[in-house]
């Protein structure tokens, strides 16, 4: 994959991950992100069954909520303290 597709990709992503032309077990793990980033009381053994049948272990498995889990936890340590926002980051949307 060269930069400028790269970029489109990333992008997408960016975007809306379901438009985005990715792998089965990106899908899957992006779904998995999602839901445990919005919804986290919601989880259940099914997500951790999608995963394992995308092809992910138990190793990737842990690996996976942990950066989701600590993503989300920094994310709103930062928000709690108005942390500013890096150069060329789009501002959060109000709601």
């Amino acid at each position: 994959m060269d930069a400028a597709q790269r970029e489109r990709l990333l992008a997408a992503v960016r975007d809306d991950w379901r438009g985005a032309a990715l792998a089965a077990e990106d899908v899957a793990l992006c779904a998995f992100g999602q839901k445990l980033t919005e919804s986290p009381g919601r989880m259940s053994a099914d997500d951790v069954a999608a995963l394992r049948a995308a092809g992910f272990d138990d190793g990737q498995i842990h690996d996976a909520l942990q950066v989701v889990a600590y993503f989300n936890y920094i994310n709103r340590v930062a928000d709690a303290v108005h942390v500013e926002l890096e150069p060329g980051m789009p501002p959060y949307p109000r709601g």
